[in-house]
């Protein structure tokens, strides 16, 4: 209000108001410029979680009621009712979660339930899209439901599109859905092609019998599904048509048999959510790339993609990345590169014998926004660590005519992106042609992570719905949340938390409110709601504490109201009558941080808990704890580690349910694998294999009683038996079917870190323990897993925990230095034990002035106690090496090489225990902007290893 009464105009002046009239206007253009520029600020935006503890969430679909329809990934399809507040499950799709290999090993898959979509026009024919894995053959399928209010209408199901895959290896599955103002349905699909043997680089395995490892039967061809973003236009009979403008709509006779006619865009590794910017009509996703850290000889490191298409076209994929960086044709027989290898982005030719289609495919289009693991030089602000580009809605505020809540004139235009592994939301500018300009951070103090969806409601909230934290299960962090934007008063922030929300009973609690705040700074008030089946408790103290005499389930609502009215809440969940378990695991002798290849280590696995017992007195068995180390190289999806780690679970906690089945009458009427007075074990586990009430419903009937299903004979009850056993019961029962291919390592020993035959040494080890208690009759079972990573000693400077004065280049070659005086790389809760010095690769090049320096190991902070310190590194003119001889055949010689830089050792003494570590680069001559030294690799060395 300020600057528009600067901008005042006497207009009962006639001979002056003319001319200020237009003065008036230019001012007033210039403050809305002005007001325009400034992002709101991040305290008028509020994060509202609706529901947490989902089952691996994965997509959304936001009604015009303000329903919230969603899908997990086991089957499930859930719905939220903003009436109620209530998440509940109104149908159960079967569905393929299953990977069974060459050799018939069975694992978890990331097929299931993988998308959902209502039709445009929903209010009138309520149809609704599912895609997911069938779970009779080895495809997806896309369907339409009718959905009448929340019942699914089972006979109302019409299979609209089939995409034939593979099932024997992991990954990349898509199954994200957008519809455009035409009625064209956009369906993203992966590539279904094995991660493995490429060493994170791209897929190109034209070995014999290898066709799963290359990608140019998939992502590559034209006359495959898979690795595609598919539009369609489905119709009223469940069939569709193909839209105009399609890749290859135009074709006569299907390209004589070579091409897909669905295809929209093509040259896709893993792309994810899909939207269309309601103005330009423009295609929006993110696209998960490969998992290279560094570039080789195989190509380019691996990038993340957020790829925007104008029309129908090729994104390059298997042979470009990025902005269309070339892979290289790479001979996964001899380990070579082949002979004039380079593909061209202009002219790619698909010449693999897994090739079905075209040989020469479209000119390859550049990503529009692309990062790797460490720091984009094009994009730094994406910051550096795990990546999963998610994607996200193109903001228009006449998208929301009806919103009451509907985000402001400044995201006008911009694309909200989100990265599942990095959890930020970031906004993207992009010109009048759609080009990019720039990107901020939207709400840069939130954690979005694991955001596997996002999209504005019709009402114009931002929806999120986060997976959790650990692959293929449920998680607690798993939330349905919310964005509201308000422009008035801003309700209170509100924090609730406890010192402990799980134990046995009586159990003290002690809650906090510390943390809440009103930005408006209004006087509060707090409410805290307790409530369980015995009734209800209200507390108006802002940090009360209580203990639990009784056990069961209590659900704690903090409310804050301000002094205008506008209130906010969190909740807790308490559980009394069970206490987690104690897991350990514990490295006797050798270091928590790093592994030495070929050297052992020792180990013990402690486990205890208050009702079970504990490992030492034998009251918890060693084959009920899951104990795994696994390898990871360089380029290794760390889904294949979870795969593993739920094998060992399965079978650990299989024992305690066969424990609990032997002790009691089970045996008297089934048997494994035969009928006996009741169905056999295996009969039960297949007939409710896809069921997803299958264990709340047999749990019941084993405590009750019951029959009918299996014949005239009954069940007798079994009320000695709690909830939480029969729960452990009936999972063991319905998974006997699975094969037990993972099994547990023993709960101490000695393991050696030798390499895996045919990997790399630049990975990191995995040791895992987890134990699942019993439950009580009160309270079922809880887990509780310890995990400790070894990463490799030899550490990339690049992708440091903290970091000051940091400079990357890429031209003329790739250098990463340090800048300034006091310039420091820091790796966080580095184990120091047996380590008895530290091997730094880099150099001072007078070639860019570097003024050189010594490096000073600190502990803890970068003014911390000096452990170590390097000899002064002088600068020095890097000469280039001879050229290495020319290539058979080629006409010129080789470019000079330039020589790998010195490496320097710092001597440590002996330390124990675990502490940040600093290495700070001095030299106080230095200017601020003066590169002092480049690093290549920093490097621990153990006691003897010279």
């Amino acid at each position: 209000m300020k600057n528009l009464l600067l901008c005042s105009v006497n207009l009962q002046k006639p001979k002056q108001a003319l001319a200020k009239f237009s003065a008036f206007l230019f001012c007033l253009t210039i403050t809305n410029l002005s007001l325009a520029q400034n992002a709101p600020e991040e305290n008028r935006f509020t994060k509202v979680v609706l529901g947490d503890k989902l089952d691996e969430p994965m997509e959304m679909t936001l009604l015009k009621d303000g329903r919230v329809l969603f899908v997990e990934r086991k089957g499930a399809l859930k719905q939220f009712d903003p009436n109620t507040g209530v998440i509940k499950t109104i149908a159960a799709i079967p569905v393929n979660t299953k990977y069974t290999n060459a050799k018939g090993q069975k694992r978890e898959a990331e097929e299931g339930l993988m998308g959902l979509i209502h039709d445009p026009n929903f209010e009138k024919n309520h149809w609704i899209y599912m895609y997911y894995a069938d779970t009779a053959k080895t495809q997806h399928v896309l369907a339409r439901w009718e959905l009448k209010g929340d019942e699914l209408v089972a006979s109302s199901k019409k299979v609209v599109l089939e995409v034939p895959t593979q099932r024997e290896e992991c990954c990349h599955t898509g199954g994200g859905m957008v519809f455009d103002k035409a009625g064209n349905l956009y369906l993203t699909v992966g590539n279904n092609t094995s991660n493995s043997g490429s060493d994170g680089y791209a897929n190109l395995d034209e070995r014999k019998g290898w066709a799963y490892w290359d990608d140019q039967r998939g992502a590559g061809n034209t006359n495959s599904l898979t690795g595609k973003i598919l539009r369609i236009t489905p119709k009223e009979d469940g069939s569709y048509t193909i839209p105009k403008g399609n890749l290859y709509e135009t074709l006569p006779n299907n390209g004589d048999g070579l091409v897909k006619k669905e295809i929209y865009t093509m040259g896709h590794r893993n792309p994810w959510r899909p939207t269309i910017d309601s103005k330009t009509g423009y295609l929006y996703w993110g696209e998960v790339g490969p998992d290279a850290s560094v570039d080789g000889e195989q190509g380019p490191r691996g990038y993340d993609e957020f790829n925007q298409a104008r029309g129908a076209s090729n994104f390059g994929w298997p042979y470009f990345i990025g902005d269309n960086k070339v892979y290289t044709d790479w001979d996964f027989e001899t380990k070579k590169v082949r002979p004039d290898s380079k593909y061209d982005p202009l002219n790619p030719i698909n010449d693999s014998p897994n090739n079905t289609g075209l040989k020469n495919l479209p000119p390859a289009q550049k990503a529009f926004i692309w990062y790797p693991y460490g720091i984009s030089e094009d994009f730094p602000l994406v910051g550096s660590s795990g990546r999963s580009a998610t994607g996200g809605p193109v903001f228009h505020k006449s998208d929301f005519p009806n919103g009451q809540r509907v985000f402001p004139d400044y995201y006008e235009g911009k694309w909200l992106i989100t990265d599942f592994m990095r959890g930020w939301i970031m906004s993207v500018s992009m010109d009048e042609s759609g080009n990019y300009k720039s990107m901020e951070r939207f709400m840069p103090n939130t954690d979005f992570g694991s955001a596997i969806d996002m999209d504005f409601a019709p009402d114009g909230d931002l929806y999120v719905l986060e997976y959790g934290s650990a692959w293929f299960k449920g998680n607690d962090n798993a939330r349905l949340v919310k964005v509201e934007y308000n422009g008035g008063n801003r309700m209170p922030k509100v924090v609730a938390s406890a010192d402990n929300l799980t134990g046995a009973a009586p159990l003290k609690v002690n809650f906090s409110s510390k943390g809440t705040m009103d930005y408006d700074g209004d006087k509060l008030t707090y409410l805290w709601e307790i409530k369980s089946k015995a009734g209800k408790r209200v507390l108006k103290t802002e940090n009360p504490s209580i203990t639990f005499d009784k056990a069961g389930t209590y659900d704690v609502t903090l409310t804050v109201k301000d002094s205008k009215g506008e209130t906010n809440s969190e909740s807790l969940e308490v559980k009394v009558g069970n206490e987690s378990p104690a897991v350990a695991f514990n490295i006797k002798k050798g270091n928590k941080t790093f592994y030495f290849p070929n050297k052992p280590i020792e180990y013990e696995v402690s486990v205890a808990d208050k009702e079970d017992g504990d490992l030492n007195s034998g009251k918890i068995k060693p084959d009920q704890v899951s104990v795994s180390i696994d390898y990871l190289q360089i380029g290794y999806d760390k889904i294949e580690a979870s795969q593993n780690h739920r094998g060992v679970d399965a079978s650990a906690f299989a024992s305690m349910g066969e424990r609990m089945l032997n002790k009691n009458d089970c045996k008297s009427c089934h048997i494994i694998d035969t009928k006996s007075v009741g169905p056999s074990y295996r009969d039960i586990a297949t007939r409710y294999k896809s069921d997803a009430k299958a264990i709340e419903n047999l749990s019941n009937k084993v405590i009750a009683g019951g029959g009918g299903v299996w014949g005239d004979h009954r069940m007798a009850a079994h009320p000695q038996i709690s909830q939480a056993e029969a729960n452990i019961i009936v999972e063991y029962i319905l998974n006997i079917n699975e094969p037990k291919t993972a099994k547990s390592l023993p709960t101490k020993g000695n393991y050696d870190t030798k390499v895996p035959t045919g990997q790399k040494e630049n990975g990191s080890y995995i040791l895992r323990a987890a134990y699942k208690d019993k439950g009580t009759k009160v309270m079922k079972s809880l887990a509780t897993e310890d995990l400790i990573v070894l990463r490799n000693a030899k550490l990339n400077p690049e992708i440091s925990d903290k970091s000051k004065g940091t400079q990357l280049t890429i031209t003329p070659m790739r250098s990463f230095s340090m800048v300034g005086n006091n310039a420091y790389l820091a790796y966080n809760n580095v184990d120091l034990t047996d380590i008895s010095e530290i091997e730094i690769a880099g150099q001072a090049q007078t070639r860019v002035g570097a003024s050189g320096g010594i490096v000073e190991i600190r502990l803890d902070s970068p003014t911390g106690t000096v452990i170590g310190k390097s000899e002064q590194i002088e600068p020095q003119e890097v000469r280039f090496g001879p050229a290495p001889a020319a290539p058979a055949g080629s006409a010129a010689p080789a470019a000079p090489q330039r020589r790998p830089p010195s490496k320097f050792k710092i001597a440590v003494p002996a330390n124990s225990g675990q502490h940040d570590v600093y290495f700070v680069f001095k030299n106080d001559k230095a200017k601020d902007s003066q590169i002092i030294m480049s690093v290549s690799a920093i490097e621990f060395k153990p006691v003897g290893a010279n």
